[in-house]
């Protein structure tokens, strides 16, 4: 099933960073295979949101239920749609640095057929994914102070 979990420290606030994340309804305008959100409901410290997401022939929609706590961590939970299961967790540390971003994605789709398409795909998307918020970063917020990025794979925790 894809996995994925990476570190990276960005050259912007924590809660810049977070605010970025948590502003799911925008997701279609600058993420990639993003084609629709609707927040049903939203509070300071919880979200569900509808996305759906379309990659060549396959479009799917699904519904999660978002947890904030700003500007730490941001915990999607898995409500309603084509998975088995999806874990989505995004951290946010100040570092001296900027912020230091920690990201860990797990998911399985109920459809072989759709499972075996992501995987053909998946380690792609997840860079364009990373790529599509570091420009959406410097789109809100303007460039960087410094070249503070730092690329760091670290092993999924089970």
């Amino acid at each position: 099933m894809p996995k994925h979990a990476e570190k990276r420290v960005l050259a912007y606030r924590a809660d810049q960073i977070f605010d970025l994340v948590a502003d799911v309804g925008r997701y279609p305008e600058f993420l990639p295979w993003c084609v629709a959100a609707r927040v049903r409901t939203r509070t300071a410290t919880e979200l569900v949101a509808d996305l759906t997401v379309g990659f060549g022939p396959f479009r799917e929609s699904f519904t999660s239920r978002v947890t904030l706590n700003r500007p730490g961590t941001i915990m999607v939970q898995y409500e309603k749609g084509p998975f088995r299961y999806l874990r989505n967790v995004w951290k946010f540390t100040p570092d001296p640095r900027g912020c230091l971003v920690e990201f860990f994605v797990d998911f399985e789709f109920r459809s072989r057929i759709l499972q075996a398409a992501i995987g053909v795909v998946f380690g792609e998307a997840v860079r364009l994914m990373v790529s599509a918020f570091l420009r959406r970063a410097r789109e809100v917020y303007g460039p960087p102070e410094t070249a503070a990025t730092l690329p760091e794979e670290h092993p999924v925790a089970q």
